[in-house]
């Protein structure tokens, strides 16, 4: 009751939060459904059926195609922008559940959580490159922004494993807390900050050094630590602001990405799985598995403008680039 109270007392903000229009993919774990949502009217565009269980999902860089991992059908679909029909499939290991592009677009690097292996893809040839061995249930997937580092987290390891994308060799093993669930790259390299859903806390490892030099923790009056589960992470692009999905604590935290101080917590829907930050940094997309929507947040308010219902369980979320 207290979520519906907030969303009916700050529907007026939106008004007020204008934002470029872009084009929000939501993939939907349960439904087999791409939601298509337009991002300045808040709305959906139109639902798009997809393969089994889809949850990672992305856009090429040049924006004309919807990547997504339909995770119960062990492969990739790649769908046409302009026409949501599936152009081909690209090949993949047992259950792929998260992937990263190379800064180039050249490569596809994907999570195979079923058979402990990283997955490189040539998007060019559409064919399998290379297969690296990680730890047990791979997952978060996070590349440097020069392309050279891609970094995977297993799940049940409780390692972030830092791997050369020229190579394909593991150059560097980073213990974190109990499962690790996502990896994000500040924008100037410096950092990666590594989500653990157990454990409750972000690790942030320093690029150079590969060493964990803070973790950040969280604490919500009224909940138990337990129901508070990181997982989705995203940075501004001046790395001083973060936001982590927290689960079902049914919030996102926002963090000072200078100090690592949590200085609030935004009500979203239930169990927020992933986040999105539009291209022109002015609003922060969640997906909400549990109650079935997505929440808008206004970056410059930190406040909660819209929540929307999508399909079943809703877990991906990416935003076109155009």
């Amino acid at each position: 009751m207290h979520f519906k109270w907030m969303y009916f007392g700050v529907m007026a903000l939106a008004a007020a939060s204008p934002a470029g229009a872009y084009t929000v993919y939501v993939s939907n774990e349960k439904d087999n459904t791409i939601s298509v949502v337009d991002s300045e009217k808040m709305e959906l565009v139109k639902t798009i059926t997809v393969g089994q269980r889809p949850r990672g999902i992305t856009v090429t860089k040049d924006g004309r195609y919807i990547l997504v991992c339909t995770s119960d059908d062990d492969t990739i679909e790649m769908i046409d922008a302009a026409t949501f029909e599936r152009v081909t499939t690209l090949p993949s290991g047992p259950d792929p559940e998260l992937f990263v592009l190379s800064p180039d677009g050249g490569k596809l690097y994907v999570a195979n959580e079923d058979d402990n292996l990283v997955t490189v893809i040539d998007m060019a040839s559409k064919a399998v490159v290379a297969e690296v061995p990680v730890g047990v249930e791979p997952e978060g997937m996070g590349i440097s922004p020069d392309g050279k580092t891609m970094v995977s987290t297993s799940e049940t390891t409780n390692m972030a494993h830092f791997i050369d994308t020229s190579s394909h060799e593991i150059t560097h093993n980073v213990l974190v807390d109990a499962r690790p669930r996502f990896a994000e790259y500040k924008a100037d390299g410096s950092e990666v900050w590594i989500s653990a859903e157990i454990g409750g806390t972000v690790s942030v490892v320093d690029d150079k050094t590969r060493t964990v030099k803070k973790k950040i923790t969280f604490e919500i009056p009224g909940l138990r630590a337990e129901a508070i589960q990181p997982v989705g992470v995203r940075i501004t692009k001046d790395g001083k602001k973060a936001y982590v999905a927290l689960g079902p604590a049914n919030r996102v935290a926002v963090v000072n990405g200078e100090t690592y101080e949590v200085e609030k917590y935004i009500l979203v829907g239930q169990r927020v799985w992933q986040l999105a930050i539009t291209p022109d940094e002015k609003t922060v997309i969640s997906t909400n598995g549990v109650s079935n929507d997505i929440t808008f947040i206004d970056i410059a308010t930190d406040e909660a403008v819209k929540s929307l219902t999508v399909g079943g369980l809703p877990w991906g979320i990416v935003v076109s680039p155009k």
